[in-house]
């Protein structure tokens, strides 16, 4: 993984089983600056049974009462979609990437030499899937949704019995809901568990619009996964709790910009900052016509800008001096003026 923010535009199934639409998802992820677009694979017959009832959220947004075999089966995506998606994303100069839902998508994947897996948040109890992931030993985003932490720490642990480093993997936080209400997104649960497991942690946002994805990258996220679509009011099942393209652009913007403005663990004025210091601060500046040989009080000095001369903060060390020569009220006074 890169040290800066990753950005994963999660196109997901919002192609609709549709290449065509899945090309100008890629597109969008292009031009918005994502560092990844990341499609799902799936076999449905791997994946769920055939009497399997959809989520609540799925029925709603699909307006229809499918089963979920149903309405996966006509969102797979083929072995030569992959590639040929793949390839498209080289030639738009963005990464390719997908999550694995079967053992089969798993061996499929790794074939096509990513380096980086994605497990969801349905697969965290599923140790097999678990174990056959983690004997790679390659980069793993670990999403949380509808997890415990005992259920998290035990998915850490089991990809790193089966092979990965611990330092590869970096955990999602998540809320499984779509889309998610602000009263539930609980982003202090991504601190809870970089302070409770020593991962790396990030944000898997289903909220509507940007800014909790922005506030998690203040918070401190290193992986932002965002789902996106062509237009939200398509029918499918992940369409309504995703951004717009314009809302993609405006999260990548500010994402960066956030990214810059959390600087490093220091305090120290900018560059910018010290023409504008001695114009901001006061200095010592006498009040009234002093003559050579006077014993400098508190009354006789006034503290005004420009701060260029002696600071304020020395003020202590000025009074019982003798100045050195006559002066005129408002002299800006230096350490050699006085004895």
């Amino acid at each position: 993984m890169e040290n800066k923010v990753i950005i994963i535009a999660e196109a997901g199934v919002n192609h609709n089983g549709d290449l065509d639409k899945a090309k100008q998802l890629i597109d969008a992820a292009a031009a918005a600056g994502a560092d990844y677009v990341k499609f799902q694979t799936f076999v449905a017959d791997n994946l769920v049974s055939k009497v399997a009832e959809k989520a609540d959220y799925q029925t709603v947004n699909t307006g229809n009462n499918d089963s979920q075999y149903e309405m996966l089966k006509k969102l797979e995506l083929s072995h030569e979609d992959h590639l040929l998606l793949q390839n498209y994303c080289h030639e738009k100069q963005i990464k390719f990437f997908s999550t694995a839902f079967d053992h089969d998508s798993i061996d499929f994947l790794k074939s096509l030499e990513l380096g980086l897996w994605k497990v969801p948040s349905g697969e965290i109890t599923n140790l097999p899937y678990l174990e056959h992931i983690g004997h790679f030993n390659e980069d793993v985003i670990l999403s949380t949704g509808m997890s415990t932490l005992e259920e998290v720490m035990d998915a850490v642990h089991i990809l790193v019995e089966a092979g990965t480093e611990k330092e590869k993997i970096t955990v999602l936080h998540c809320t499984s809901n779509y889309p998610t209400a602000m009263n539930e997104v609980n982003l202090r649960s991504m601190i809870y568990m970089k302070d409770k497991l020593g991962v790396k942690v990030g944000y898997s946002d289903h909220t509507l619009g940007i800014e909790v994805a922005i506030a998690a990258v203040a918070m401190g996220a290193c992986v932002i996964e965002k789902h996106f679509t062509l237009d939200r009011n398509f029918l499918g099942p992940d369409h309504k709790a995703s951004l717009q393209p314009g809302e993609l652009i405006d999260m990548v913007k500010s994402i960066r910009n956030i990214e810059d403005a959390l600087g490093k663990y220091s305090k120290e004025p900018a560059e910018s900052e010290m023409v504008t210091r001695n114009v901001a601060r006061k200095s010592i500046h006498l009040k009234n016509n002093l003559s050579v040989n006077h014993i400098l009080t508190f009354e006789d000095l006034n503290f005004i800008r420009p701060g260029d001369g002696i600071s304020p903060t020395f003020y202590k060390k000025v009074i019982g001096k003798s100045i050195n020569q006559n002066f005129t009220s408002g002299h800006k006074l230096k350490w050699n003026d006085i004895n």
